[in-house]
């Protein structure tokens, strides 16, 4: 009896160390300077009900390119995370080359599920052939924002009077360096996955690819490089790095910037005292843009591990974070919006009458449109070839932009697949 209850005691003791046994998953996301607080917050709530679950997060990306790149290299090196955070237009890339497992299993085992609670346009880009492989975690739009204590140097002191087109940005360039301003205007075209040429392409409700066709050889496409030389030349823009341009503009330096309503929480609590106001981004034309690309990321599940408890680990830590009190965390500590109607609920129902700024993208929402990839092995080329030419508009190299518009179509149909 007594060597029974013995057997007994070790068994319990063993089963009880079992449950207390810690999973260890790896999480990788990029902008530290964006995200860093978000999971500060999310963190310690996913502690709470998954005490047994240990998240270790590694060194962040420095863009999504760099994600990307990153997790395409530890892939053949065999040390790939368990979970990462990829830009909503660099998914495909990782399910074509079998990096990306698919959710479905996991989804399919959730009676409480509803695939329906993530914004549409968000979970199409996260889905390949029916399955879901990306969650999407956080949803931005280009926005524009004013420093209106130097706005007021152009005349301008409230919301209704800001620029609703490019044209009229321009004109304000045009008074604020009357008034003695050095550098009036930020235009975010170094903003990753040449979004901002989708944001005018969109604009004039046309798409940038069209299946393997690069569309910036078109009529719209000639209207957005020129739209782009209008604005820089006009406003006498200065070529400066996009972390240097929100400090910049952090610092009350910049009267207008236009960029991802991602960086609203981080410059709210880098910028110094003057009135901050946030509106829709302008169009082409006056009555605004017809399309804007939707920027964000997704959570995907690539580890390399095949125990049962680190995948199931590895999903609760992703289903967290994109759904309910986690996702709501992306609103309150960012620009982002949550791509879950449950965050949304969760959030007070006066939260974005409370944060205004915040609201504008919101607004935006209609406006919403696929952030695209360049499709095949060298889509990461392509938005370096892209990014080059922009560049070269920003800094004189080039002046004509048919010319310009010639020599991308060219250089970007070669890295595209011929079918």
């Amino acid at each position: 009896m007594k060597k029974t209850l013995t057997a007994i005691a070790l068994l319990l003791a063993a089963s009880a160390a079992h449950a207390d046994e810690k999973v260890t998953i790896e999480f990788a996301y990029p902008y530290s300077h964006l995200f860093d607080v978000t999971y500060e917050k999310i963190l310690p709530k996913f502690n709470k009900q998954f005490p047994n679950i240990e998240v270790k997060i590694r060194a962040t990306y420095e863009s999504y390119e760099d994600g990307t790149n990153t997790i395409l290299r530890e892939a053949v090196a065999g040390t790939l995370p368990d979970v990462t955070m990829q830009g909503l237009n660099r998914q495909a890339i990782l399910v074509e080359k079998g990096i990306a497992k698919s959710l479905e299993p996991f989804i399919l085992k959730e009676e409480t599920f509803e695939k329906d609670g993530y914004h549409d346009a968000m979970l199409k880009l996260g889905s390949f052939n029916d399955d879901i492989y990306g969650l999407p975690f956080s949803v931005s739009l280009p926005v524009g924002y004013y420093n209106m204590d130097v706005m007021a140097k152009a005349g301008i002191t409230s919301v209704a009077d800001l620029p609703e087109s490019w044209d009229e940005v321009v004109e304000v360039c045009g008074k604020l360096h009357e008034a003695g301003v050095r550098n009036p205007m930020f235009w975010g075209w170094n903003i990753t996955g040449n979004w901002f040429l989708q944001a005018l392409m969109w604009s004039q409700d046309k798409a940038t690819m069209e299946g393997n066709a690069f569309q910036v050889s078109s009529d719209e496409g000639l209207k957005s490089l020129e739209t782009m030389k209008g604005i820089f030349r006009g406003c006498d823009m200065q070529n400066i790095e996009w972390k240097a341009a929100l400090a910049s503009f952090s610092a009350g330096e910049i009267g207008m910037m236009f960029w991802s309503t991602s960086a609203l929480g981080a410059v709210e609590r880098a910028k110094g005292d003057f009135e901050l106001k946030t509106n829709e981004y302008p169009g082409i034309e006056a009555s605004g843009p017809k399309g804007l690309p939707a920027g964000g990321n997704a959570a995907m599940l690539v580890s390399s591990s095949e125990d049962p408890k680190v995948l199931n680990a590895a999903w609760e830590w992703l289903k967290f974070i994109t759904s309910g009190e986690g996702a709501a965390d992306v609103a309150r500590t960012t620009g982002y919006m949550p791509p879950n109607k449950a965050a949304n609920e969760v959030i007070l129902a006066d939260f974005y009458q409370q944060n205004p700024n915040k609201e504008t993208a919101v607004r935006q929402l209609p406006l919403l449109r696929d952030w695209q990839a360049y499709p095949g092995d060298n889509g990461l080329a392509i938005t370096q070839v892209i990014y080059d030419g922009i560049e070269g508009i920003v800094t004189g190299e080039f002046d004509d932009m048919a010319e310009l518009q010639e020599q991308l179509d060219e250089e970007v149909s070669d890295l595209l697949p011929s079918n």
